[in-house]
């Protein structure tokens, strides 16, 4: 499946996550929020765009937007990558690969391809990032939520 662009409607899922909730689009309606996906907990790249994140989370709290990592591994997983890096955000996990398919971030295999989505408050893609280099990656998604925002 090609992965979503912006324009299209967001699909609906529901996930578990780390803070213990189950996190879905319909709870989400009517707030933009950001999920991206990620291949692997404690990988180079995927430590490093959680830590970005993290280390930019004041300013994505000044705007009010949830932000989501997803990937395939186990919520147990997520739980010690989650404190080892103090992130301040809810991973979920999704290891039938549900939302990693809806959202066009299947690479086969076990694991997700690394991109990120804004969805708007119209639960629409307002934003796409298909391939993700992940350095300067949070940044330009701040800078687009920002240009959303304004």
């Amino acid at each position: 499946m090609e992965p979503l662009k912006p324009g299209d409607n967001a699909p609906n899922w529901s996930l578990p996550g780390t803070d213990g909730a189950e996190h879905s689009a319909n709870e989400l309606a009517g707030k933009r929020y950001v999920i991206y996906f990620y291949p692997r907990d404690n990988t180079p790249g995927c430590t490093r765009e959680a830590c970005d994140f993290r280390d930019s989370f004041g300013r994505v709290q000044a705007l009010g937007v949830p932000v989501f990592g997803v990937s395939t591994d186990s919520l147990k997983r997520h739980a010690s990558f989650s404190a080892k890096y103090e992130l301040p955000f809810t991973l979920l996990t999704d290891p039938e690969r549900k939302a990693v398919k809806a959202f066009g971030a299947d690479k086969g295999g076990s694991s997700a391809r690394r991109m990120t989505f804004i969805v708007g408050p119209d639960g629409t893609i307002e934003a796409a990032w298909p391939k993700v280099k992940v350095r300067g990656h949070v940044d330009e998604v701040l800078a687009r939520l920002e240009e959303l925002h304004g």
